[in-house]
């Protein structure tokens, strides 16, 4: 009886982190910044596609893209030659415009991210006010499930935007990071807290919890640690900046093992 319950207390302590019995957070390259070189130049080079492949084959699970309607990175025309070539899986984050709905219905990803982006916004910066505009994404939300899409909705780290992104049917939620990263420095403890309770009220709601935003080599395998029952990070430009200087290989590899260490 002793034996058993030391397995079971061991069992436990596996059980409050992120890494047990082969369940593991993903990581997603959010490649914008790939198309905002080859664009400032023109031409084709870096070739986005290619370098979405070269993310996958160097160990990364998934592929972010954000095509916003200007096009300043990320095109629909990338977005359709994605789609064939990608072996994992294919996440496509933007605000849920006639256009991007019809973006997305067409190139069917594993994931749509719902990010309440203006049109003329430099970067995602708050989270959806999901009592505010439950109705309206409930319907949205509804469109991509019948077309089988996993949904996610982009929110503050907030117990109530969180409990009413589950009223809407969407299966995840994204927790914004950017507070985290910004507190990160000063006290991590109290940056992360809120984190650890908007994911816990999002496991008692059943979704399913991705996070993103200003996550980094610097404070990426605390939160990851700290916050329960994470199934994804997205992360774009901290990690294409740490691949100028170490190099695709090894900044893919750092990046997971924050993770899964």
């Amino acid at each position: 009886m002793l034996f058993c319950s030391k397995r079971l207390a061991i069992f436990a302590i596996y059980c409050k982190g992120n890494t047990f019995f082969g369940f593991m957070t993903k990581l997603s390259v959010n490649i914008n910044k790939v198309a905002t070189l080859r664009n400032a130049r023109g031409g084709n080079n870096p070739d986005v596609c290619q370098f979405a492949l070269d993310c996958e084959s160097m160990g990364g699970e998934g592929i972010t893209v954000h095509p916003r309607p200007d096009e300043r990175h990320i095109r629909r025309a990338d977005v359709y030659a994605l789609r064939p070539l990608l072996s994992t899986e294919f996440n496509i984050e933007g605000y849920p415009s006639a256009e991007f709905v019809e973006l997305v219905l067409q190139v069917k990803p594993a994931q749509v991210t719902l990010v309440p982006d203006a049109p003329d916004q430099i970067t995602s910066n708050h989270g959806w006010d999901t009592i505010a505009h439950q109705e309206f994404l409930s319907e949205v939300v509804a469109v991509f499930k019948e077309a089988g899409i996993r949904t996610s909705i982009f929110v503050d780290p907030d117990v109530e935007m969180v409990k009413n992104a589950a009223k809407t049917g969407a299966d995840r939620v994204e927790l914004y990071t950017e507070p985290y990263a910004a507190g990160y420095a000063a006290d991590r403890e109290q940056a992360v807290a809120p984190y650890v309770i908007a994911a816990e009220a999002a496991r008692k709601c059943g979704l399913g919890l991705n996070a993103g935003h200003d996550l980094s080599l610097e404070n990426l395998a605390y939160f990851a640690k700290q916050v329960p029952h994470l199934d994804e990070v997205s992360i774009g430009h901290a990690l294409i900046c740490d691949a100028l200087y170490l190099g695709l290989p090894e900044t893919i590899r750092r990046y997971k093992a924050c993770l899964n260490d």
